[in-house]
Parts: C-alpha cells; sequence; structure tokens
C-alpha cells in the first residue's frame, strides 16, 4: 500500500471528491496550455488534499511549463516523499534538475524510473540523454585548463578561404601581426570595418535564410570581444536634451520580429540609439541571425547601440534551449565556443542620465549594493548561483513586500519596498528589467517605479503575448509601443534543443 492510500484516510470523502473534481479542471486547463490557471487549480486541489502524490507532482508539471523550476522541484520531492513508488514524480523532479542545471542528480532520478519500470522505452531514452549530457560536461572539464588560450587568440580568420560562389556581403579587414606572446606565438591582430551598407546588406541576406560566411562571422565575434571587453560592467548612457532612447527587451531568437522592432522604430543610428536587454538567443529557432546583426550593428554604432547580458546568454542555457545545436549545425562548436567569449564580455547592467537603472532580471538579496558594486563585478565567466551577478540575470519582482526564494530556483524575488529603498539609496528614479513574458509586452509595477520590458510578441509561437519597447524621451519619460507577431519562415521554436525538448 502506497504512502498516499494510507495518509488519505484523514481526509473525508466528500472534500476528496472535491480536490478530484477540481484536479479535473485543472487537468484541462493544463490540456489547452493554460498553466497559470492549472497552477493554481491544482493547488486549490492539494488544499483539500495535501496528501496526493498525483496532486504535487502534476502542480509540479505546471511550474515546469511556467518556468519556475525550483517550484516544480520542491512539489516533484513532496510528491516523491508521499509515495516513493510514483513514477511520474522522479520524470518531473529529474526534469526540473535537467533544466536547473543540475545533471548529476537528474541521473539519479531516471535511473530511479528505470530501475522501477526497467522496460519503458521513454525511461530509456531520457536516461540515455542525461548520461550523455554527463559525459560531455565531464569531457570539457577534463580538457580544459587554467592557462588555455581564448579561442579567439587562437583563431587566424585571414587564413580562411572565402569560395568565389559565395553571394553574401563581405567585411574590408586589415590584418597585421602582433609582437610575440610568452609562447613564442606570432599573432594577428584584425581591424574589421563594419559598415552601414554591409549590415543592410547582412540583414537582407540572413532574412533570405542564408549563412554569413564562417570568416565573416569569426571577424565580427573577435572584434566584439575586443570592444565589449573595453567596457564596464555598468555602463553610464547620456541621452542629451532633445534627444530620445529606446530600450527593448527580450527578442528570443524571433528575427522576424525583431527586424519588425527596426520598420516600427526605425533603424538604429547615431540619431536612434536602442540598448536591447538580453536573451537574444534560445527558443527561437533564428537565434544566429539576431545576435550577428546586433553585433555587427554594435561595431557601427559603438556608442549609440548598446548590448547587456542576460540569463541566457549562458552555456547551461545554450545548450538547453537550442542556441549551441543552432551555432553547431549552421556553423560549428568552434563558432558556438567563440560566441561564448563574446557574452562572458557583455556588460549587465546600463544607466540612463543617472535616473535608470537597466538590468535582465532584477536586484539583491541584500540592501546597501551600490552601481560602484555592479561595475566592480568580474563578469567574463559563467554566472555564479548566487551573488550579484546571478541576481542581476534571475531575479524577478513580486508585489509582496521583502524578499523571497524565486520559484525558478535561482535568484531571489523582492519587493516594492526593496525597489523604492535601492532606487533612494543610488539617487536613480527607475528600474528596467526584462526576463519575463508579460500579456502586453510590458507591466509598470512598484508604485510606478519598476517596469519590465519584452519584446518577443506570441513567444515561442504559442504563448500570444503583444511585444513592447520603451521610447524615453530626454527627461526619461517612458512611451510605450507594442506590437504584435510577423511571420517567419515554417521553422518551430527550439528547433535545434532536441536533446532537451524531452525534459520540458
Amino acid at each position: 500500500m502506497s504512502t498516499e492510500t494510507k495518509e488519505v484516510k484523514s481526509v473525508d470523502e466528500e472534500t476528496l471528491k472535491k480536490a478530484e473534481a477540481i484536479k479535473t479542471v485543472a487537468n484541462d486547463f493544463f490540456s489547452k496550455g493554460k498553466y497559470e490557471q492549472a497552477l493554481k487549480s491544482y493547488s486549490e486541489a492539494i488544499e483539500l488534499n495535501p496528501y496526493s502524490a498525483i496532486y504535487f507532482s502534476n502542480r509540479a508539471f505546471a511550474a515546469s511549463k511556467l518556468e519556475q523550476y525550483g517550484s516544480a522541484l520542491l512539489d516533484a520531492s513532496k510528491a516523491i516523499e508521499l509515495d516513493k513508488s510514483y513514477v511520474k514524480a522522479y520524470y518531473r523532479r529529474g526534469s526540473a534538475y535537467i533544466l536547473l542545471g543540475k545533471y548529476k542528480d537528474a541521473l539519479k532520478d531516471f535511473k530511479r524510473v528505470v530501475q522501477i519500470f526497467p522496460k519503458n522505452v521513454e525511461a530509456q531514452e531520457k536516461l540515455k540523454s542525461c548520461e550523455k549530457i554527463v559525459r560531455q560536461i565531464a569531457f570539457e572539464e577534463a580538457i580544459a585548463t587554467e592557462d588555455e588560450k581564448p579561442l579567439s587568440e587562437t583563431i587566424d580568420p585571414s587564413q580562411i578561404a572565402v569560395e568565389e560562389s559565395y553571394d553574401g556581403p563581405k567585411l574590408s579587414t586589415t590584418y597585421s601581426n602582433l609582437p610575440p606572446n610568452k609562447d613564442g606565438d606570432v599573432l594577428k591582430d584584425c581591424k574589421v570595418e563594419i559598415t552601414k551598407e554591409f549590415v543592410e546588406k547582412l540583414v537582407i541576406h540572413l532574412k533570405d535564410q542564408k549563412k554569413l560566411h564562417v570568416k565573416y562571422v569569426y571577424e565580427i565575434l573577435i572584434e566584439a570581444k575586443k570592444l565589449l571587453s573595453s567596457l564596464p560592467s555598468l555602463v553610464d548612457i547620456d541621452v542629451p536634451e532633445g534627444h530620445h532612447f529606446s530600450v527593448c527587451g527580450d527578442t528570443h531568437g524571433q528575427f522576424y520580429d525583431f527586424l519588425n522592432i527596426f520598420d516600427l522604430n526605425g533603424r538604429p543610428s547615431e540619431t536612434n540609439p536602442y540598448l536591447f536587454n538580453g536573451d537574444y538567443v534560445d527558443r527561437g529557432s533564428f537565434s544566429l541571425e539576431v545576435i550577428l546583426t546586433l553585433l555587427s550593428y554594435k561595431l557601427l554604432y559603438p556608442n549609440h547601440l548598446h548590448l547587456t547580458r542576460g540569463n541566457h546568454e549562458t552555456i547551461n542555457m545554450n545548450r538547453m534551449y537550442g542556441f549551441e545545436g543552432e551555432v553547431v549545425a549552421k556553423y560549428s562548436k568552434k563558432v558556438f565556443d567563440l560566441f561564448t567569449e563574446v557574452f562572458n564580455w557583455l556588460p549587465l547592467s546600463a544607466c540612463l542620465n543617472k535616473k535608470v537603472i537597466i538590468v535582465h532580471g532584477g536586484l539583491f538579496n541584500n540592501d546597501g549594493v551600490t552601481l560602484n558594486d555592479i561595475r566592480k563585478i568580474q563578469r567574463n565567466r559563467q554566472p555564479p548561483d548566487s551573488g550579484l551577478m546571478c541576481e542581476l540575470l534571475w531575479s524577478d519582482p513580486s508585489p509582496f513586500p521583502g524578499r523571497q526564494p524565486n520559484k525558478r530556483g535561482v535568484g531571489i524575488t523582492f519587493g516594492p519596498d526593496v525597489t523604492a529603498k535601492f532606487l533612494k539609496d543610488n539617487g536613480l528614479e527607475l528600474v528596467v528589467r526584462s526576463h519575463e513574458v508579460k500579456e502586453e509586452g510590458y507591466l509598470v509595477e512598484a508604485d510606478g517605479k519598476l517596469i519590465t520590458i519584452f519584446s518577443a510578441p506570441n513567444y515561442c509561437d504559442n504563448v500570444g503575448n503583444k511585444g513592447a519597447l520603451i521610447r524615453f524621451d530626454s527627461d526619461m519619460k517612458p512611451n510605450f509601443i507594442q506590437f504584435t507577431a510577423v511571420p517567419h519562415p515554417a521553422i518551430k521554436p527550439m528547433a535545434y534543443a532536441s536533446n532537451f525538448n524531452m525534459f520540458m
């Protein structure tokens, strides 16, 4: 007899029937993709019958669909506590561990699933996929060395020939020899000349689903790394009187929606500056096109096109949500590794006119953090699981005061009081962040002191949300421009995340 069957006797028959009826409603919401309503209904069923492993496991599944992997982990663990033979709970917890990057913990759960159902084909496939991931990471860690040269210092694009058949845009690049390094190697410095004509041709070329030659991809990435590494972790931006400044949120590889932003609001230029607030890649299957266009514009207008890092400009997220698979499919693993070098140098924050701070995720676990603390963050790395860098990329606002653990399993949630104190302590007026899909493309919270901006309409082709951008005037008054999704080629989101689709 399972634990659930023993414990459920403490709930009367009428209450059990009510809980089952609510669970049926929740299942219906889930089947229609209404995950927030499903999660709410599963919670109502749990309030009536807190001894059902099924209810907790189902709520864990709904939480995972909402990317609340921390909550999914807790619910799946509770389901296992209630019924140690309930195999779906191990599935749910193992999947949550995977999506949190805790692969060894996930491996234990999937091994348990196979122990319970040794002939289950799906269980075997998940176990094999998890084992493959663990082996891949172990191999990468084994071959890495502390004194390993950055890839950007070992690639020589001048040695890559461009075939006569190539009909895409071409860069004009000047190469010169650098002094020998400590190992006696003579490296070449490249000076990439990005022109407006090149970027315009690049956009047309990519829009036609054609590839930029790998020689030019390398040159853009090497030059972008040099530029980004010269910037502080918090970039101060001046918007002169009478001018404007546009801020966009997540674009997530939705290239055709991304280009629509420029159709509506104008292309980047010295008189039409932009900041894109992270999460350029993953999920959408045209991530490469988005980030190549942005990096090209950054090189063309280094002081008028600004980029900050999101939680998806990281190896773990790229491995799970498609960017690594996309780059490898279109180019190579080496190109992806060079993108990682570039992402490591993306600034973590920006400040407009000493009034508006822009971060991808949110604020901090402790009071007293200053702008100088952000400037001092050593960002050339993968984000840790805690601390200022992690919180900048992962935290979320909450309508409740104070701070709580984040349902995502990373970062924190912070209330309006935390936002108000941070702004007051730093002499600021407004926090702008992204990181969360919003039905209208934006949401104003915390008594007008915090704005979430999200620029990927109809996220993943199924959410139905609008996208939006903020257009600030020089006194930092925000004006919102909303837009809906535009058609794109018949390549579905997550097309390159095949190894991880089974866990989502």
